[in-house]
């Protein structure tokens, strides 16, 4: 059984608004635009062949922890991560503002 989790620390360039980002190891998304790219099956494998990118189309909550949806351009496929503490605040009132239409 393949690990579920995999620590990558990766440094890159947002490919939506082209922010240089610093990576820890559990980045997945561009704090600035909080875009992110899907290369993922498990987080941190890089085996997804998509390579789409993934708009932040909602913001939910759960146990008290806001939650970034990101939905693929290319193949549809929809994925949750946890805000970082370095996301554009105003950013992710814009996305939760949106609501569901987004």
């Amino acid at each position: 059984m393949p690990k579920q989790f995999q620590r990558k620390i990766e440094n890159f360039t947002c490919e939506h608004c082209r922010h240089e980002v610093i990576g820890s190891g559990y980045t997945n998304h561009c704090p600035h635009c909080l875009w992110s790219k899907h290369v993922d099956i498990n987080p941190g494998d890089r085996q997804a062949e998509c390579d789409g990118m993934m708009e932040p189309v909602s913001i939910d909550q759960k146990d008290g922890e806001y939650i970034i949806v990101h939905r693929c351009r290319i193949c549809g496929h929809t994925k949750r991560n946890k805000i970082a503490t370095d996301d554009n605040m105003d950013e992710i009132i814009r996305i939760s503002s949106r609501g569901a239409m987004g």
